[in-house]
């Protein structure tokens, strides 16, 4: 598969970010499926995001050495042509990211889908604001039709009571 040249790294983030975030082994916990989805997304962000494995890919020239010695793209990866070096052993071979440095799921939520959750969440408020008052009001409408109820009982007996008495 040979990319446009118009396709941004941006572009390629946006993707990566959208696909990571649904298999994400953290939100698909024990579903070997999602786990090995992710690792090729994972796998595919890297070539995607460096020129050099990208242009090899193009090619059919990338072996999966090629993959595992890759570190994650930055910026200046998909500027220049110069390889990456080789692979630093307290480096995870799939995702390329220091084992120090792990990635926060959270954080990264919260950063590229902030308004979204504010959105829901206040919807959900809504929600909740408008259940309180359906709920509010079916209590006044029982309290009105027992109201009412009563009412009818004391005029019906009334009645019987007029009726028992004058006759």
């Amino acid at each position: 598969m040979v990319l446009p040249l118009e396709l941004h790294v941006g572009e390629i983030k946006t993707a990566y970010y959208k696909q990571s975030f649904i298999y994400h082994p953290d939100k698909n916990a024990g579903s070997a499926g999602a786990t090995h989805r992710f690792s090729n997304i994972s796998e595919a962000y890297n070539v995607l995001g460096n020129k050099a494995l990208r242009k090899k890919y193009d090619r059919g020239l990338l072996s999966h050495g090629d993959v595992i010695g890759a570190t994650k793209p930055s910026s200046k990866d998909s500027k220049s042509s110069v390889s990456q070096p080789t692979r630093d052993p307290r480096q995870s071979s799939v995702l390329g990211i220091d084992s120090k440095k792990i990635f926060d799921f959270d954080r990264f939520i919260k950063s590229h889908y902030k308004s979204q959750l504010l959105k829901e969440e206040e919807l959900r408020a809504r929600k909740e604001e408008l259940m309180r008052k359906k709920e509010s009001m079916k209590d006044q409408d029982l309290g009105k039709m027992i109201a009412v109820g009563g009412l009818v009982v004391i005029a019906l007996s009334v009645l019987m009571s007029l009726k028992q008495g004058g006759i």
